[in-house]
């Protein structure tokens, strides 16, 4: 009986452990900082610029306005303010992700271009 409970212990751990495995997911939005996040306004890529210069931390904000701390921020530098497409391992529970490949998609900052809405 010992066994049994042993046996179905390890395999309910099992399960949970791969259930809460970071996935491989293509992801489109824009790279922001961590102070200001979705929230810019008519200035948003010149204030990403300067908020990063200070010291916050590039995010990603993906099409939902969500905003995601990335593990990696050294593959995002050559991207700030831009609109762009990621394949990365998605942590939900951390809300972060781990960037393996990043494309530019055109345009700047959610639709901004050079800091002014279209």
């Amino acid at each position: 009986m010992k066994r049994l409970a042993f046996i179905l212990a390890l395999g309910g751990i099992t399960a949970f452990g791969a259930a809460q495995t970071p996935k491989t997911q293509t992801l489109a939005g824009y790279i922001s900082d961590s102070k200001c996040g979705a929230m810019h306004m008519d200035n948003g890529l010149a204030c990403v610029k300067k908020c990063l210069e200070i010291g916050y931390l590039p995010v990603f904000v993906d099409s939902q306005k969500r905003v995601w701390a990335i593990e990696n921020p050294y593959a995002v530098k050559d991207y700030y303010g831009d609109n762009v497409k990621v394949v990365a391992t998605v942590n939900t529970s951390g809300k972060s992700i781990h960037i393996t490949k990043i494309t530019k998609t055109g345009g700047v900052l959610g639709g901004m271009k050079d800091g002014m809405p279209m």
